[in-house]
């Protein structure tokens, strides 16, 4: 298990897919879902010190077992931020509010997207936009609250 967490009020995205997803499907649900998040940060915001609004993202996340799926890999490499890879056991840990069946037989947990970027965003981290599907991906933010 990678123990690795982002910076405080970045964010981190966390990333499942079916085997042979592409770079460019994995960069457009993240940028989708990362612009949904500057969204609801530029709404939620009650003043500078709370918002996450232009957080920058700190990882990719994703389970273990896809850590070496080359259009996950492209796509950390083209945001220029590191892929931190967890094993099923700590992502079936994270409770997640959107628990997939699918996820669970393919990997023995019941979400990645979300497991995972909880567990990069760090301890108290908060899901800031829970699971997108693209066809053939899956995708979470969540952000750092403190000293991580």
């Amino acid at each position: 298990m990678v123990t690795a967490h982002t910076r405080a009020h970045a964010y981190a995205a966390g990333v499942g897919s079916r085997r042979g997803v592409t770079a460019d499907e994995v960069l457009d649900l993240v940028g989708r879902t990362l612009a949904e998040a500057e969204a609801t940060a530029a709404t939620d915001a009650t003043d500078d010190t709370d918002s996450t609004a232009g957080a920058p993202l700190a990882a990719l996340a994703t389970v273990a077992a896809k850590a070496g799926e080359p259009g996950i890999v492209a796509a950390a490499a083209r945001l220029g931020v590191p892929l931190l890879a967890y094993d099923a056991t700590a992502l079936a840990e994270r409770p997640v509010p959107h628990p997939s069946e699918a996820a669970r037989r393919a990997t023995g947990a019941g979400g990645v997207a979300e497991a995972a970027a909880l567990l990069a965003a760090g301890p108290g981290a908060v899901l800031v936009v829970p699971k997108r599907k693209s066809a053939r991906a899956t995708c979470a933010v969540a952000r750092g609250v403190g000293t991580v």
